[in-house]
């Protein structure tokens, strides 16, 4: 009977190296495999509101420009979700008995805003307003994306480092107290 070394139980060599690589690999295939074929089906199309609106008909397919129903961002650091007035303006003669336009309605009778679910997100401490960019004829599509092609949004989570990117890459200021922290 021979003895024992310690080199009979070396785990380091490549014969044993094949097997845990392959049962790795197998593990994040299953995860990807799992992760993909169970993740709900709206989840990477934002959240979902209260009344189902599409960006995609209204300033899509209606074109409706952006600051019709987002007057606020001319002037004010918070361009504003619509009121339920907004919306009435044209559903008070466009669709008025669809069930989602009777929700609105009902908002409106009890003098309650739409709990529209937050899309966008800007750090607390950040105070942005849109003027410059409007002044500089920047479209909104730039930042939020190609709202006119869908139907929910997504969001964007706005950091200093997009918004310092796109300065960059336009040339713009990027002077800290002159460009955005005053």
């Amino acid at each position: 009977m021979e003895p024992i070394t310690p080199s009979a139980y070396d785990t380091t060599s490549k014969g044993n190296l094949k097997p845990v690589v392959l049962a790795i690999a197998c593990f994040v295939f299953i995860g990807m495999f799992l992760y993909y074929f169970y993740a709900p089906p709206g989840y990477k199309i934002g959240p979902q509101q209260p009344i189902p609106f599409s960006h995609q008909l209204h300033a899509g397919v209606k074109e409706i420009q952006c600051r019709f129903c987002h007057p606020y961002v001319d002037y004010s650091i918070h361009p504003g979700i619509p009121p339920v007035e907004k919306c009435l303006y044209c559903h008070n003669y466009i669709i008025p008995k669809h069930p989602e336009i009777l929700k609105e309605h009902e908002y409106f009778n009890t003098a309650s805003p739409t709990p529209w679910v937050k899309v966008n997100y800007l750090a607390e401490h950040v105070v942005f307003n849109h003027q410059r960019h409007i002044r500089n004829e920047i479209e909104c599509q730039e930042c939020h994306g190609e709202v006119e092609k869908k139907d929910r949004l997504q969001g964007v989570s706005f950091q200093m480092g997009f918004c310092v990117e796109c300065h960059r890459k336009k040339k713009a200021n990027i002077d800290c107290w002159l460009a955005c922290h005053n």
